[in-house]
């Protein structure tokens, strides 16, 4: 068995249904004998240039070690799907398991992101405590300067 690189683009339409297609085509490496060594999913993201008029598609890499028969069902598979805009099988050396850099560095911005955010929302939290207490200050300050009953 050889080992292969599976790349496709889906139609944004059906990003969606992207979990299940690879889930097939999972399924027809597996019932052939082969394995799936990395499944991911880099979900939606724009062309380089419009496919049909599409400018954004939904992506997913497969790198499996299988044999030529379900390489050919799965080509078959994706010629006979129209929500498949596009599709690259590669043959390589030896069985890639570890995650692509892309995605590496897609988790690396993500948790940047998120990071950013949290730190964002600590300052306003911080800043709103901040005017609540001015507040109060300045109302306990009016209430000592006005002049009591006698």
């Amino acid at each position: 068995m050889r080992h292969y690189e599976i790349v496709f683009l889906v139609h944004p339409d059906q990003s969606d249904q992207v979990g299940a297609m690879i889930d097939r085509y999972v399924n027809i490496v597996e019932t052939s004998g082969g394995t799936v060594h990395r499944r991911e999913d880099w979900g939606r993201r724009p062309l380089a240039y419009s496919i049909q008029k599409v400018h954004k598609a939904h992506y997913a890499l497969l790198n499996v070690e299988c044999g030529q028969e379900a390489i050919n069902e799965i080509e078959t598979a994706f010629r006979f799907n129209d929500a498949v805009l596009r599709n690259l099988i590669i043959r390589r050396d030896r069985a890639m398991t570890d995650e692509t850099q892309f995605l590496k560095e897609e988790r690396a911005d993500r948790a940047e992101k998120e990071a950013r955010e949290r730190r964002e929302a600590e300052r306003a939290a911080r800043a709103a405590a901040e005017a609540a207490e001015s507040r109060e200050a300045e109302s306990a300050d009016r209430t000592a300067e006005e002049p009591g009953e006698h």
